[in-house]
């Protein structure tokens, strides 16, 4: 009964620092990724959604608002930005690769792209959604920050395509390997860069978790990806 006072205090003082949010986002993603591990990285245990997880129970037991976390947490967001610029790398260290393989790479960019635009959006509009969710779901394929940036332009929230960027990583990460073995697609370059496009930074971790190979072109793709759309996004409303 003593040290509660000192451990309430400790608390007040560690809640008003940044820090602790920053070391919570850490020490829920090494938790996330210890228990993949321990379940031989099966599809279904992603790091990312077990830090998630263990994130949105510790935010509601303490009764801390999203903004007091962000606060903390924000430097982590702020490396999304250089992440997404180290892109270029793997596609400079296998530009060979990509030379050899450029014309059916493109092609699957093209189309696997286009899919994923015009699916989200084309199912939504049938449903009745209003245009700033349209908005919000065509880039959810990109990463995170190309997301949210061509969001803003187009008049949608930021925030809701951050999320629905997240679901849409997470669904691709599960699925990818029970389905390319379903389809017996055998070549990991493709199976890589497949989920590369249609689920960015998660499904490329997931790739390089069952391949090199696979990682490398997931990143690829992801970079393609991403500046491919925000061509398409910023030139398609001048046109129109």
């Amino acid at each position: 009964m003593t040290n509660t006072p000192d451990v309430y205090r400790i608390w007040v003082y560690l809640y008003q620092t940044p820090l602790l949010w920053l070391s919570a986002t850490l020490i829920a993603y090494a938790i996330g990724d210890a228990i993949s591990q321990a379940l031989r990285r099966h599809p279904v245990a992603n790091p990312v959604v077990i830090a998630a997880g263990l994130l949105i129970l510790l935010l509601g037991l303490t009764g801390t608002p999203y903004q007091v976390y962000f606060e903390g947490a924000q430097f982590v967001h702020f490396l999304l930005g250089p992440a997404t610029v180290a892109l270029g790398l793997p596609l400079w260290r296998n530009r060979k690769a990509v030379r050899r393989d450029l014309l059916p790479m493109c092609a699957a960019l093209i189309a696997g792209s286009l899919t994923a635009i015009i699916s989200a959006v084309g199912i939504a509009w049938i449903f009745g959604a209003p245009g700033e969710i349209l908005a919000s779901l065509a880039p959810k394929s990109v990463t995170a920050p190309i997301a949210m940036a061509l969001t803003q332009v187009l008049g949608g929230i930021p925030a809701l395509a951050a999320v629905l960027v997240v679901l849409t990583g997470i669904v691709g990460s599960v699925i990818v390997t029970p389905l390319m073995n379903a389809l017996r697609i055998r070549d990991y370059a493709a199976r890589g860069f497949a989920v590369g496009v249609a689920s960015h930074g998660i499904g490329t971790a997931r790739a390089f978790q069952v391949s090199e190979e696979a990682g490398t072109f997931a990143g690829i793709a992801m970079g393609l990806n991403g500046a491919l759309t925000s061509l398409v996004f910023l030139v398609l409303p001048l046109f129109l």
